[in-house]
């Protein structure tokens, strides 16, 4: 795993983990939090209702009590419970009257149960509900107390969980208490619940993005990171690149000295030493004929062959650094490099017709930008007269007001650039042509098929402080 890749997991982990850890923690409270607030919704919502009921249970408390001063007989009671049949409130809302034995006395939404003894009566969970009635009135007294239940309902002849309240008419042994339905406390609480899981999914979705924005910053910030590391680094190649072509091209420029001063210059001294010694012995064998053929045959073959050799040093000295290039500049060396391309005693093959068209004003370049156009046109020519089978190479060389190109372009064959690029042992001169133009924030393009081959090498021009008109092309 790359140490820049670690780095990033290093700091998102963290982050996921802490994201996680407060999610769970927002979760469990946002739980909580839901829990109170239905607890405190129903324990509000249920006082309400108990006020409500008494408040009823009061009214009809209050209906019946001047029948209960009245007296006891059963004519009077018959009046309380016709009124009390009559009192209704809402639409499941009425009362009932149970004597302390569990008989129903009245019941105006199911008639069917007066009269009957319903101490016995169950619910659906089993709960006694009449005992617990009654219990909760001699709990209550007059004052009465409130109870829950379950109880059909008329209207749906469902059970329901109610909600009621009874009292204890202690003159005449009976238990009044009427009730209200729990299902819009119910449907409120669970309102509550759905209310609470929204509001949770929208948490979750809340920190999700969060997440993922913090994620995209890390991930951006190691994208920006990585970026500047590799621009530093391409500059610091870029920079090393130039420095060894400054180091090589200093070489060159050496070793062409010393060729030309050194070796060259011996070279020419032999020459002229032997040039010498042959016209002495001219002079001393002129009554011998013979004898001077003898001589002279051999010391005019070694001078040819050191005359070559003279020549070989200076073609080699000047292929090492050309002096037309810090002379005359680079159209100068470029036409002069054409020439030797041209002449067929350099290579020994067919030569090549080259021809250099310049556009634009030209100025003085650099060191660092003349040599490497230069090297890449040695170099593309070099693989044209080797490889391409070419007969003639056009070469352009373009001055823009920011920028420099150079175009060279021949009729050979072409080649397969994609298999070049991929076998490390071919194209080690098109790397190298690349290279130099990278090292210089250029760039280099090559389009090559049966019609021949174009190379293209851009460069861009230095501030324009740093460059001087010319008028040597």
């Amino acid at each position: 795993m790359k140490l820049r890749l670690k780095i990033l997991l290093l700091a998102a982990v963290p982050l996921l983990a802490a994201m996680a850890a407060i999610t769970v923690a927002v979760y469990l409270q946002g739980l909580k939090l839901a829990q109170m607030e239905k607890q405190v919704v129903e324990t509000a919502w249920l006082g309400s209702k108990e006020s409500e009921l008494r408040h009823y249970v009061s009214l009809a408390y209050s209906a019946v009590a001047p029948l209960q001063e009245a007296g006891d007989d059963p004519a009077t009671r018959q009046r309380a419970l016709d009124l009390l049949a009559q009192m209704e409130f809402g639409r499941d809302g009425y009362f009932f009257v149970y004597d302390l034995q569990g008989k129903n006395l009245m019941h105006p939404r199911q008639p069917d149960l007066v009269g009957r003894e319903l101490w016995d009566l169950r619910d659906t969970q089993d709960q006694p509900v009449i005992q617990n009635l009654l219990a909760a009135a001699r709990r209550g007294g007059q004052q009465g107390e409130a109870v829950h239940y379950l109880w059909e309902r008329p209207s749906t002849h469902q059970n329901e969980e109610k909600l009621g309240y009874v009292v204890v008419l202690e003159r005449w042994g009976w238990m009044l208490g009427t009730g209200i339905y729990l299902d819009d406390v119910n449907q409120a609480l669970q309102r509550i619940d759905a209310a609470a899981q929204a509001n949770i999914r929208d948490m979750f979705a809340w920190v999700a993005g969060i997440a993922a924005v913090c994620i995209l910053g890390v991930a951006a910030c190691g994208l920006a990171l990585n970026i500047s590391d590799h621009r530093q680094s391409d500059a610091k190649l870029r920079l090393m690149a130039r420095q060894l072509v400054r180091t090589q091209e200093d070489e060159r420029a050496r070793l062409s000295r010393e060729l030309h001063d050194g070796i060259s210059q011996v070279l020419v001294s032999i020459k002229l030493s032997l040039e010498a010694a042959r016209e002495r012995l001219r002079q001393a064998l002129g009554a011998e004929p013979r004898a001077l053929a003898h001589i002279d045959a051999p010391l005019g073959g070694a001078l040819d062959r050191l005359n070559n050799a003279v020549g070989e040093v200076r073609r080699i000295s000047h292929n090492l650094r050309p002096t037309l290039l810090d002379d005359l500049g680079l159209p100068a060396a470029l036409e002069h490099l054409g020439r030797e391309f041209s002449q067929p005693s350099q290579h020994g093959v067919t030569p090549l017709a080259v021809r250099l068209h310049t556009d634009g004003h030209p100025v003085k370049l650099p060191d660092a930008y003349a040599t490497a156009l230069f090297r890449v046109t040695q170099e593309a020519l070099t693989n044209v007269l080797r490889h391409a089978g070419a007969t003639r190479a056009e070469m352009v060389l373009t001055y823009g007001a920011r920028d420099l190109t150079l175009s060279i372009a021949d009729d050979g064959h072409g080649f397969d650039h994609a298999e070049v690029q991929q076998d490390p042992r071919r194209g080690i001169g098109l790397r190298n042509m690349r290279e130099r133009m990278a090292a210089l924030s250029g760039t280099l393009v090559l389009h090559s098929g049966v019609q021949g081959t174009l190379l293209k090498a851009w460069l861009p021009l230095p501030a324009a402080g740093a460059l001087s008109p010319t008028h040597d092309a």
